[in-house]
């Protein structure tokens, strides 16, 4: 028989039994499926390892190098210098935003000024024992009236303050309040120091100081006890001349 002819072909057993193998290699189970679409599930799981494979892959070779040279801990600190710096400028800047938005704290006495007092000339600080109304321009005023009736329930003088242009007798007339004083405040000293609203409640005691200052809310004032305070008694100099006020509070 000649070798070299036969040489490279594989030798089969004949008579060997199923399952046998002749040529020593393990046995396997092999399992041959009827429809390839069975073998989708694992099809799928082996493309999931590979790219798994290839993210872990990248991961490496970014993170390679800083691991290898030793710099995620400055990363890391850096990171932490920058947080605290940013916070920091932050703290900063809204304390300054803060400071520049707070109102600025009244004046505890009357400033000397000049107004217009029922379209007459007199010093700011004349008004004592009395309660002011300042109001904006083209404020509705929903609780100037109630403010006022409780002057007149005091007994006080209340006058209605507005900067130039701001129509003041004409409100006092719009609202029926012919026991309240018309102020032009030309100066806008009692404005820049107390107003804090289009609407503002100043009460001033006799001897000038402020006792409260207050802007309107929505559910209005309620002074009427701390206006009783103001004067120091009935004939002093902050009487009210009340004319036809209601008495109601």
């Amino acid at each position: 028989m000649n070798v070299a002819a036969h040489a490279g072909e594989m030798r089969v057993n004949i008579g060997g039994e199923p399952g046998r193998d002749d040529y020593g290699l393990p046995p396997a189970d092999v399992e041959i499926p009827d429809d390839a679409r069975e073998l989708d599930r694992d099809v799928q799981a082996y493309h999931r390892e590979l790219r798994a494979l290839r993210w872990r892959r990248r991961t490496r070779r970014l993170a390679g190098p800083l691991i290898r040279d030793g710099m995620v801990l400055p990363l890391l600190a850096g990171c932490l210098a920058l947080t605290l710096l940013a916070g920091t400028l932050l703290t900063v800047f809204s304390g300054a935003q803060l400071t520049a938005r707070s109102p600025v704290r009244p004046s505890r006495q009357l400033p000397d000024a000049t107004v217009l007092v029922d379209g007459r000339s007199a010093s700011s600080s004349s008004l004592h024992g009395s309660v002011l109304a300042l109001v904006s321009r083209g404020c509705t005023c929903t609780h100037l009236r109630q403010l006022a009736r409780q002057a007149a329930k005091a007994t006080v003088k209340i006058y209605v303050v507005g900067g130039p242009g701001a129509q003041v007798m004409a409100l006092i007339k719009r609202m029926g309040l012919r026991w309240a004083h018309a102020v032009e405040d030309t100066e806008q000293s009692l404005t820049r120091a107390y107003r804090q609203g289009s609407l503002t409640a100043v009460l001033v005691n006799d001897d000038g100081s402020i006792a409260r200052v207050q802007a309107d809310s929505r559910k209005g004032f309620q002074l009427a006890s701390v206006m009783l305070t103001l004067r120091p008694h009935p004939g002093g100099t902050g009487a009210a001349t009340v004319a036809a006020g209601p008495a109601g509070g």
